[in-house]
């Protein structure tokens, strides 16, 4: 037989988008009407034959190299960063760092809606202590000449502490009690609200607890002093201590749950009407989410991000 056979190949046209038969000569000598076949639509898209692999057992092989690829970008940022921060900081625990713009909103939200302050008062809070030179210079100069400061970075950096300073401000609370101090950043940031407050007409006391004798370093001078009082000792024992009802509680000590437990329970009959609880340990625990719950309070938790660190970040735990 001398018919020639013919293959019909589906091309797509470049700008009708239309398929189109093409004939093709293929191995004149087996010409036969018997060898006639007709292939369409070989041109298939990238995501057209990803959908068909993902239904296949290839599809975990075939994810593997893009899979891999995002694990280690992800590591490489996490290996950089903490490297250099192993190489620029001296800390070694009770991190400070600042917080990413992102965050930052969600932390005054967070303060909008505990204290119902509107957010853009929060956000003038927040940049009151930023903009607080007066506080930041004493700070950088007292960890400088500190017997500690081999231990602790120059650079101020507060963090989540904003967010205790914009609850500070929003509530005007005459007694604040904080468990645990360490070298006393937390405690200048809330003696510079109350001092603020005092100013606008509403003064107020900062007593601090802490075990260590030596800790509260930053916060013995004038005139963020002038407003702190620093008692060494248990928490628990001076909590129960306490002579003047508290309006706004923070635990900031030992983070053990058992520890955070008796703290809220300690305090509970110290509170003044309408008080204001919260915990630097809400990441670890639900201590204070339970205890709202027993007690009849709200609840809300806030999880810091910090910038350019290593460490995931800590958080604020609000009950009222």
């Amino acid at each position: 037989m001398a018919a020639m056979l013919l293959t019909h190949v589906c091309l797509r046209g470049p700008s009708s988008g239309r398929s189109a038969p093409v004939s093709r000569s293929v191995n004149p000598k087996l010409s036969s009407p018997l060898f006639t076949f007709t292939w369409y639509n070989l041109d298939v898209d990238a995501t057209t034959l990803r959908r068909a692999i993902a239904r296949t057992r290839l599809a975990p092989v075939a994810a593997f190299p893009k899979r891999l690829g995002r694990v280690a970008r992800h590591d490489a940022r996490v290996i950089r960063t903490s490297a250099r921060w192993l190489f620029t900081s001296r800390e070694h625990h009770n991190y400070t760092y600042e917080l990413t713009k992102l965050s930052r909103q969600h932390l005054t939200w967070f303060v909008s809606v505990v204290c119902d302050t509107p957010v853009k008062q929060v956000r003038a809070y927040v940049e009151e202590i930023e903009s607080d030179d007066t506080l930041r210079g004493h700070i950088e100069r007292a960890t400088a000449g500190a017997a500690r400061r081999g231990l602790a970075d120059k650079q101020v950096r507060y963090a989540r502490r904003v967010g205790w300073y914009a609850i500070v401000r929003a509530t005007r609370p005459s007694h604040v009690v904080e468990t645990g101090v360490d070298k006393g950043l937390g405690s200048c940031v809330l003696a510079a609200a109350l001092l603020r407050n005092a100013a606008d007409g509403h003064p107020g006391r900062l007593t601090s607890l802490d075990i260590n004798p030596e800790a509260g370093y930053l916060a013995r001078t004038a005139p963020w002093s002038d407003v702190v009082d620093l008692v060494i000792g248990d928490s628990i024992a001076s909590i129960a201590a306490l002579d003047r009802p508290v309006d706004l509680f923070l635990h900031d000590s030992d983070h053990s749950r058992a520890h955070e437990k008796r703290e809220f329970e300690a305090v509970e009959p110290k509170l003044a009407p309408g008080a204001l609880l919260l915990t630097d340990n809400v990441t670890h625990t639900d201590v204070l989410a339970a205890h709202a719950e027993r007690t009849g309070r709200r609840f809300l938790a806030y999880r810091e991000t910090p910038r350019d660190h290593w460490y995931p970040g800590d958080g604020i735990g609000a009950a009222w």
